[in-house]
């Protein structure tokens, strides 16, 4: 009944579809675009219908490609999710999960607490790492909290919070800065798009011409070393509203000018579907949305 059917190229066109590129396709099977461009020319060869049409830069779906999309992107995942089904499973007590090493020291760690006291039997354990994974390769961790601006594809999530970014010091620094120009701390992210041009947006907004006048501006490549920065006194830092929170709670920071603030992203917490039911990851999900609401 199935011998015929052409499975690696089947498996290559899911992937690219998903993607809607050739060169992701192929980072993902481990092969090069080319053989990825191969087995979808066979493919439409075999079926004899057209699956992408090939723009320049991009690819996109045609008619066609869309349904066997939305019907092969299913059947795939319902056989990953049997075949997960007959793997050893850990203990319902044990969760790990994966975010940046900021996310987690700036708001989930000192959140932890009342998650600990609410369910005492859950083993959690933290990934810090700034790679993205892929969860449905990788399944070791059960869920990824990512911040950006991509919806979650073929994930299970939910978004958790929207961001703003604003300026913030000591209190010794912000009472300073309306006096003298202050030093600046800036974060070098690695992903530029999300904080690009944040202090020249800011200081737009806020008519400040302190990167006109040359003020000193120190760099960190990491927001929890910013902040820490800023805490010290050593001048005022451009932030995220979510990960200054807790210094902010305990008086560490006070925002500056704080009617002035640029857009950032958002933070969601995702899962391969069909995980989110799991009762360690369930339980994660009640309380995120008890801390979020």
């Amino acid at each position: 009944m199935f011998a015929s059917l052409p499975l690696n190229a089947l498996r290559a066109f899911e992937s690219a579809a998903r993607h809607l590129s050739f060169k992701a396709a192929a980072a993902e099977l481990a092969v090069t675009p080319t053989a990825i461009s191969h087995q979808i020319r066979s493919l439409e060869t075999w079926l004899g219908a057209p699956l992408f049409e090939r723009l320049p830069r991009r690819v996109r779906l045609t008619d066609g490609g869309e349904r066997l999309f939305s019907s092969l992107h299913g059947a795939l995942l319902e056989v990953a999710q049997s075949v997960d089904t007959l793997r050893p499973q850990r203990s319902a007590g044990h969760l790990t999960i994966s975010t940046t090493p900021a996310f987690a020291a700036l708001w989930l760690v000192p959140r932890l607490g009342r998650f600990y006291a609410a369910q005492p039997n859950i083993k959690l354990r933290l990934d810090t790492n700034c790679a993205v994974i892929d969860l449905h390769q990788d399944a070791s961790v059960d869920l990824a909290i990512r911040y950006g601006f991509e919806p979650a594809g073929s994930l299970f999530g939910i978004r958790l919070f929207e961001e703003h970014f604003g300026v913030y010091g000591s209190p010794a620094q912000v009472a300073r800065a309306t006096q003298q120009k202050p030093t600046l701390i800036s974060v070098h992210w690695h992903n530029s798009e999300l904080y690009a041009l944040g202090w020249q947006a800011w200081c737009e907004q806020a008519g400040e011409d302190w990167l006109q006048n040359a003020a000193t501006i120190r760099e960190y490549d990491d927001e929890h070393y910013a902040l820490q920065a800023a805490i010290a006194g050593q001048g005022l830092v451009l932030a995220s509203s979510i990960l200054v929170s807790e210094s902010l709670a305990n008086g560490l920071l006070q925002p500056y000018r704080p009617q002035v603030s640029v857009p950032g992203a958002g933070y969601s917490v995702l899962c391969v579907p069909g995980r989110e039911r799991h009762p360690s990851v369930k339980a994660f999900f009640d309380w995120l949305n008890r801390e979020t609401g």
